[in-house]
């Protein structure tokens, strides 16, 4: 006899998670299935940047109230994320410093506290940064990074301790639709039935969408990190910086550590059960490379580990939310690499999508599946992507 839900979340990652725990603040009772164990997909394998420079408003306005929850987690959700404040740049080169000048404004207006500096300021901040091929930085004094497995683990325990269940190792094979809704899923543990189910499959997403007739414009992408120990010279730590002028990003990591990741060459289109135990050859030569033009004296550091991971990439690089397909069924998905950051504030207001029939919190409706329908891609504001 299949069980039943109030909702189904297929997926054990952080919007998974999210999603749950405010479904369950509404008074609801979700089922989350994941395929292998909690954080086994992109939220295991994410760098967990916190910080608000988008140049696209709702994405900001999402990351500045998810802001809200990430300093205030053990209040709002109980337990610990791991958030750290150390400081965020946005360094980007000469010819993008006009946009950037614009992007800072349109985000002073939502309330995020960020402003531009010039190069003397960033040497100021970080006196081994290299600052000769940038004018102007953005700076986010209050940002920094989080833990994402403390941060999905604390929430997916708040979620179960207010009703929700989770089962894990439960792969969806069907989702199950009778007329022109759904009904529920098939899985490798069971049938559970529920007159909503969320798609918030990660690198995964599109297969599920496929289940009910959905062949959404959304493949997997290939990023890879590494960590390398820091020379003490740099001291205990250093800001966490999205550097668009050497294509890459980095921040500081416990035990003396820096992570770093590049923005150019990631393959897109992989099978997402790909090896993300080691990179690619060559990423860890070009990434060392990189932040040692950023941090000369970094060449006195060494390598301590490296590693990759596949999330779910969509057209124009913006995540897809809402309903879509039959009535019941909804996405999360898509995020293509910065979900890790809006995950608070996109859980509350998918909470609020599913409950109330509209997101009041925030107006996610652009993020509908409907817009790649109607050839209207979502685009920064001022001609640059900021993930």
């Amino acid at each position: 006899m299949a069980q039943t839900a109030d909702v189904i979340i297929i997926g054990g990652g952080i919007h998974g998670a999210s999603l749950a725990f405010h479904l369950t603040q509404r008074g609801l009772k979700p089922l989350v299935l994941e395929k292998n164990f909690l954080g086994s997909g992109a939220t295991g394998r994410s760098s967990g940047l916190v910080r608000m420079h988008y140049d696209l408003k709702v994405e900001a306005e999402l990351a500045w109230l998810s802001f809200h929850y990430f300093r205030e987690w053990e209040e709002r959700v109980g337990g610990e994320c791991g958030f750290t404040r150390t400081g965020f740049l946005q360094i980007v080169p000469p010819e993008q410093t006009e946009a950037l000048k614009a992007n800072v404004h349109m985000l002073q207006e939502v309330g995020i506290p960020t402003f531009l500096i010039t190069a003397d300021d960033v040497k100021r901040l970080a006196p081994t940064f290299y600052t000769e091929d940038f004018e102007y930085a953005a700076y986010e004094p209050e940002s920094g990074y989080a833990d994402p497995p403390a941060a999905l683990n604390s929430l997916m325990a708040a979620a179960r301790r207010q009703g929700a269940t989770l089962r894990q190792g439960c792969e969806v094979t069907d989702v199950l639709v009778k007329g022109d809704r759904v009904i529920g899923v098939r899985a490798t543990c069971g049938e559970f039935h529920a007159p909503i189910v969320v798609n918030a499959a990660g690198a995964w997403a599109h297969y599920i969408a496929r289940m009910v007739g959905l062949n959404l414009p959304l493949t997997t992408w290939r990023h890879e990190v590494m960590f390398v120990r820091r020379p003490k010279v740099i001291g205990p730590s250093h800001p966490t910086v999205i550097d668009n002028a050497l294509e890459m990003y980095f921040r500081p990591e416990t035990s003396g550590l820096t992570l770093v990741g590049l923005e150019d060459n990631n393959i897109i289109g992989e099978a997402p059960e790909g090896d993300t135990d080691h990179p690619r050859p060559g990423f860890v030569e070009r990434a060392v490379e990189r932040i040692c033009r950023r941090i000369p004296v970094m060449e006195e550091g060494s390598l301590h580990s490296a590693h990759a991971g596949y999330d779910g990439i969509s057209q124009d690089q913006r995540a897809i939310l809402g309903p879509a397909g039959p009535d019941g069924f909804y996405l999360q998905c898509g995020f293509s690499g910065t979900g890790f950051k809006i995950a608070p504030a996109v859980g509350l207001c998918m909470a609020e999508w599913i409950v109330d029939g509209t997101p009041s919190t925030i107006d996610i409706t652009p993020f509908t599946a409907e817009r790649f329908q109607r050839g209207e891609l979502l685009k920064g504001n001022y001609g640059a992507l900021w993930h």
